[in-house]
């Protein structure tokens, strides 16, 4: 199978909101996808309107997708360290009509324009943004490229 087109994903974690949006408009990123279960943050600029606000004056779009997100129980899990539990719940969530809905919804926003899947830790290996990129690369044909905001390396 080839790929399809190439799905960022990206983490803020330890960036500022002006490093996010410089990374996603260096990448050409045309819509944010917010994955988390409530798009809220304690870290300036990362709360939805502030963001919403900030993606709109560099010219990418935002869509929160929580039928993508993470419930209280698997952050739960995940802040105490217990992953097993954690991507267990990531995957009972994947299965609910919910989440069928916003993938079906993301794939096709990101077959119209560059996307880019948004969460808060900074490394893909254990953020629940990878599952859900890993299922649009499945079912899609995505090309997946993680980004960093904070290590243009990475």
């Amino acid at each position: 199978m080839t790929d399809g087109p190439t799905l960022f994903t990206i983490g803020y974690e330890r960036a500022s909101q002006g490093d996010l949006l410089a990374t996603l408009k260096a990448r050409g990123v045309g819509v944010l996808l917010d994955v988390r279960d409530l798009p809220l943050s304690r870290r300036a600029g990362f709360s939805k309107r502030p963001l919403s606000a900030g993606l709109e004056e560099v010219g990418i779009g935002y869509v929160h997708l929580k039928g993508l997100g993470t419930p209280k129980e698997g952050r739960v899990a995940a802040h105490q360290g217990d992953m097993d539990r954690f991507w267990s719940i990531v995957e009972e969530k994947m299965q609910t009509p919910e989440a069928e809905h916003d993938l079906s919804r993301a794939a096709a926003l990101a077959q119209e324009r560059p996307a880019c899947l948004l969460c808060f830790e900074a490394s893909p290996h254990v953020c629940h943004r990878r599952r859900v990129a890993e299922l649009l690369h499945d079912r899609f044909g995505f090309t997946v490229e993680h980004l960093s905001a904070t290590d243009p390396s990475f």
